[in-house]
C-alpha cells in the first residue's frame, strides 16, 4: 500500500511538472515506416518559437531494454519540456523494440549476433531520424549543426553506436552523410567498441553512470555481465572507457559518476540538468574544452 502511495505520489509530481512547462508546443511526425513499425517523433518547440527560428536540438531516444518504454513517459515530456525552455527542439522518438516478445529476451540467452543486430537497428532508427530533422530543417526550425544526441539506457546504447560507430552498423552510409551531430547526453549507456571514437569525430559528451550497474556496464565488460561461456557474451565500453578515450584525446565531457550506483543512473537526472545544459552551452556553442567529473557515493 505504502509502495502504491508512493507511485501515485511521483505520477502526481511528474503530471504537475509537466503542466508547468505546458507552455511549449509538441507536433507529432511520422520519421519512418520499417514494415510494421510506424516511427514516429514527437517536437516540443519553446513557448516563443517563431517559424524564423534555427534551434538547437535534443534528440532524444527512451531506454526500456529494446522490450518496451516510450517517448510519451511522464518523464520523457518532462525532459523534452524542459529542453523547450531551454531553448532546444525537444525531438523524442520512438524506435523498433526488436526484442519484444522474444523468448531470449536481451540478456545472456540473447546471441551475440543478436544483440549485435539489434544495436544495428536501433541506430539507423536514429541516424533516420537525424535525416528526417535535416531534410525539414526550414519547416521545424532546426539548427542541424547543432544537434545533441541523447538517450537512456538502451536508447544511449543506440544512440552512441549511431554518433560513433555508424561505418561498422550501416551498409549503407550515403544517406547520411550530412547527418553531423554536435554533442552526447548519455543516461547508463555504452557502445561496441570506443576506440571507434577519434580526433576527428569525438563530440562533447555528458554521461551519468553507476559503478555497479550489472545491466549495462560502467567500463569495459560484458554486456549483462554474461560470462564468455554463454551465447549473449559481448564485450561493451560504457561511460567510464569512453570518458577515458575522450580525456586522452583532449575533448570536452562532463562525467557523474555514483559509487556503488547501479542501473537507477538511467533514470533522467532532474536535478542536475541545469549543470548539463550549462555544460553544452560553454562546450557546444562556446567552443570551450572542459572536462569535469563528479563523483558521489550511493545513499
Amino acid at each position: 500500500m505504502i509502495e502504491m502511495m508512493k507511485k501515485i505520489a511521483f505520477y502526481l509530481l511528474l503530471l504537475i511538472s509537466c503542466t508547468a512547462f505546458s507552455q511549449a508546443k509538441v507536433t507529432t511526425y511520422t520519421y519512418a515506416i520499417k514494415g510494421k513499425d510506424t516511427l514516429k517523433m514527437d517536437v516540443y518547440t519553446p513557448k516563443n518559437y517563431k517559424k524564423t527560428d534555427s534551434l538547437p536540438v535534443m534528440l532524444w531516444m527512451h531506454g526500456g531494454g529494446f522490450v518496451g518504454g516510450d517517448r510519451t513517459y511522464p518523464s520523457e515530456v518532462k525532459l523534452a519540456q524542459l529542453s523547450a525552455e531551454n531553448g532546444y527542439l525537444g525531438v523524442f522518438i520512438s524506435y523498433r523494440l526488436t526484442r519484444k516478445g522474444q523468448v531470449t529476451g536481451f540478456g545472456c540467452d540473447c546471441p551475440k549476433s543478436e544483440k549485435l543486430l539489434t544495436f544495428k537497428n536501433a541506430a539507423i532508427d536514429f541516424l533516420d531520424a537525424a535525416k528526417f530533422i535535416h531534410q525539414n530543417r526550414v519547416m521545424l526550425g532546426a539548427d542541424t549543426t547543432r544537434i545533441i544526441a541523447g538517450g537512456s539506457s538502451a536508447g544511449a546504447e543506440g544512440m552512441l553506436n549511431a554518433v560513433y560507430m555508424r561505418e561498422y552498423f550501416v551498409d549503407d552510409l550515403k544517406p547520411y552523410q550530412n547527418i553531423k551531430f554536435a554533442g552526447v547526453f548519455s543516461l547508463a549507456g555504452a557502445m561496441v567498441n570506443a576506440d571507434y571514437i577519434t580526433m576527428t569525430n569525438a563530440l562533447p559528451s555528458a554521461f551519468f553512470h553507476g559503478t555497479e550497474d550489472n545491466l549495462v556496464p560502467f567500463g569495459s565488460a560484458p554486456h549483462h555481465l554474461c560470462a564468455p561461456s554463454r551465447v549473449g557474451y559481448l564485450m561493451l565500453d560504457g561511460s567510464a572507457t569512453i570518458v577515458e578515450r575522450l580525456k586522452k584525446l583532449e575533448k570536452p565531457f562532463y562525467f557523474y559518476k555514483v559509487l556503488g550506483g547501479k542501473h537507477e543512473l538511467s533514470s533522467i537526472p532532474f536535478d542536475h540538468l541545469d549543470d548539463v545544459f550549462t555544460f553544452f552551452n560553454q562546450t557546444v556553442f562556446n567552443r570551450e574544452v572542459i572536462q569535469t567529473t563528479k563523483i558521489v557515493t550511493k545513499i
